[in-house]
């Protein structure tokens, strides 16, 4: 008996046995099938593996075993909605393909019924004999296709097939090293991923975060709109004027005012680097002093991108370059100041102190006729702000312009209002929608307000930005960047779709609502931790703002772990890296008892350890559990319950962090012998 969708296009299998099942649940629960929603789709006697119909209907083969059906559907899917969205019929064909089989390699499928995966998947592009002969097999899949490809056709595909394929795929482009994914863990450089996770319980976002089902799904079809159109018109301006939308999207989120500016850069740090530049227009004839608070607890790579260096081997726009050397257009004469928010015993300066030397260091770079760029934090690594509002009132007051304010507010735990607080004073604001908003990892942005944004209107930004920035991530008419590689960063693009889909989920929150969940995430935290006596808290204090927002709640929580022999001392960085490793993975095979076993497969992904002083001249490591936007909004992979009780398991969730956590602890060696890696599932 033949398979039929339901009134509202969601499959309604009859029994098919154990595969057929298994189907329904993947298509239903994963979000890589969701072009199959909303549109009829069967599994029944078909005569070849799948076929898409005119109305996108979708049929596949009941013959197929479960790795033909899966990719069948995965390629049917998204060829339906490529044509609906006026893709040329063969180009969606061979695009959808490409996109199916980067699928199946990432999924590790196994041996599948298409012969074509291995080619589709590849980074260089197959031949026009190739491609055409992939086409005929192709073809006979979908109503009304010819099988002869178009003569161009061949020649549009091997031009754009480096923005063919999967929105993962795409997202992990435009960034550096620690974007890319591990083969052996499936995971990138921060233990997370660009496919949902949603098994993995996360409270990460002071560092990364896996992409949520709503995350993916928002960048998925971006991805799908802009392939149709690149498709149509055989070149990539269709990137470009998303990009615009993006900036103009995040400008209206938050804030920027007319005469401002939205500028798009890969990471925090990247925006560094334009903070610099900014520095330099509209000429270079100024030398700059450049005052970091605690670069420790910023980004390892912000005190080389603040003096114009680069930070690591490679650059968004895939650049090879060396680690630290000088970027060609920036004055090799800029000086950093660096001034610490923590003793050398770990603890936080008296803010009068921090204040004091903020002022001198201001001064004394004016005074010797530099121009002075101040990084204020709000917020860090571990929750900290500095300066205050009102010293940095009194800076701009007293100095004036000679005297640039950036603010790294990349943790985004801030109200809009706030943000426009800090450009009122005409500083740089740079955030990211990869940390509090749970985005996907390298998504930043810098807002620039007007008095700022007029020196884009002359001069030339440093050459060596053209590793870094396309020309469509810089302001319509920006003179200044004139230069810059006509191109923008599709993998950067689709990243912030993402997070703003996390943004506007938030933003529907009430305020009174926010303000009690962070309360409760709190308190969760404090109790789980005195729940064992391994674990000391970080002394942080909450955000000193005006007003009593959500804001001003403490939501990075750091703590220490006691090392497992008796001397009681905390373990050190390099202990914690293992500890944040293991809690990522799967340890249940290490254990015997069936409590244990369920406890250590839970997998834990948090914030990475951040190295402090203890005060004897060594390090301890902090890790942290953070409160991110999607904890508000509602993580997407709950959405079946109630919201009480969605937050309720939000909660036994983090408490089974700590709880990982003290029984790794309680078999360390047993742990660090066998030393299980993270994987994605």
């Amino acid at each position: 008996m033949r398979d039929r969708s339901d009134d509202a296009g969601a499959p309604a299998l009859r029994s098919r046995g154990r595969v057929a099942a298994d189907i329904r649940t993947r298509f239903r629960r994963d979000v890589a099938f969701w072009p199959l929603r909303g549109r009829p789709w069967t599994i029944g006697p078909c005569g070849r593996a799948f076929s898409v119909g005119p109305a996108g209907a979708v049929v596949l083969d009941e013959r197929l075993d479960e790795t033909g059906l899966l990719i069948a559907a995965r390629l049917a899917g998204e060829w339906g909605r490529l044509i609906e969205a006026g893709a040329p019929i063969g180009l969606a064909g061979l695009a959808a393909a490409r996109a199916a089989a980067q699928f199946a390699l990432a999924e590790r499928l196994g041996p599948a019924q298409f012969g074509w995966i291995e080619t589709m998947a590849g980074d260089l592009p197959p031949s026009a004999e190739r491609l055409a002969a992939i086409w005929r097999e192709l073809a006979a899949h979908c109503a009304g296709a010819s099988g002869v490809l178009p003569p161009d056709a061949a020649v549009r595909i091997v031009s754009l097939w480096p923005v063919l394929g999967t929105a993962e795929a795409i997202m992990e482009t435009g960034g550096d090293i620690r974007l890319l994914r591990d083969p052996q863990t499936d995971l990138n450089g921060y233990g997370c991923s660009h496919r949902p996770r949603p098994w993995a319980i996360t409270f990460a976002s002071s560092t990364a975060s896996s992409v949520s089902e709503r995350g993916y799904e928002a960048a998925d079809r971006a991805r799908l709109r802009l392939t149709a159109a690149m498709l149509a018109t055989g070149d990539r301006t269709a990137v470009q004027v998303e990009a615009a939308a993006v900036r103009r999207a995040i400008g209206r989120a938050f804030g920027v005012p007319r005469g401002g500016a939205v500028v798009l850069a890969a990471s925090g740090t990247d925006s560094e680097l334009l903070a610099l530049a900014l520095g330099h227009l509209p000429d270079a004839g100024k030398p700059i002093t450049t005052i970091l608070l605690a670069p420790e607890e910023t980004g390892s790579g912000v005190p080389m991108a603040a003096i114009g260096r680069h930070f690591a081997i490679d650059t968004a726009n895939g650049h090879d370059v060396s680690r630290a050397a000088p970027i060609e257009g920036f004055r090799a004469d800029t000086v950093l100041v660096s001034i610490p928010l923590r003793d050398a015993a770990g603890t936080i300066r008296p803010q009068d102190d921090i204040h004091a030397d903020i002022v001198a260091a201001v001064a004394n770079a004016t005074g010797a006729g530099r121009l002075a760029i101040l990084h204020a934090l709000d917020l860090s690594k571990t929750g900290l702000l500095a300066p205050s509002m009102e010293l940095l009132r009194a800076l701009r007051e007293r100095f004036g312009a000679v005297l640039d304010i950036v603010v790294d507010a990349c943790q985004l735990r801030i109200a809009p209002a706030y943000i426009r607080a800090y450009l009122d004073l005409g500083a740089v604001v740079q955030i990211t929608g990869s940390k509090f908003l749970t985005g996907p990892p390298f998504a930043g942005a810098a807002l620039l307000p007007p008095a700022l944004a007029k020196r884009l209107s002359s001069g030339a930004l440093p050459a060596g930005l053209d590793a870094y920035f396309g020309r469509a991530e810089w302001p319509q008419g920006a003179r200044a960047a004139r230069l810059l590689p006509p191109t923008a960063n599709y993998g950067l693009v689709l990243r912030w779709r993402a997070a703003l889909a996390e943004y506007r989920a938030f933003a529907k929150v009430s305020d009174m609502r926010k303000i009690a969940v962070l309360e409760r995430f709190a308190a969760t935290v404090r109790e789980a931790i005195r729940g064992h006596s391994i674990f000391v808290l970080q002394n942080v204090t909450a955000p000193c703002r005006d007003g009593d927002g959500w804001d001003g709640l403490r939501s990075v929580f750091g703590f220490a772990v006691r090392s497992p022999d008796e001397s009681g001392r905390l373990l050190d960085p390099a202990a914690m890296r293992k500890l944040y490793q293991w809690l990522n993975a799967d340890c249940s095979a290490l254990f015997d008892t069936a409590d244990e076993r369920r406890l250590a497969a839970r997998i834990c992904h948090i914030g990475q350890p951040v190295a402090l002083p203890d005060g004897d001249g060594g390090q301890v490591g902090w890790l942290r559990v953070s409160a991110g936007a999607r904890l508000i909004s509602g993580e997407p992979s709950h959405r079946g319950l109630a919201a009480a009780r969605r937050l309720d398991r939000e909660m036994m969730d983090l408490a089974a962090v700590f709880d990982k956590i003290a029984l790794l602890h309680a078999h360390w060696t047993r742990i660090e012998a066998a030393n299980p890696l993270p994987r994605y599932r």
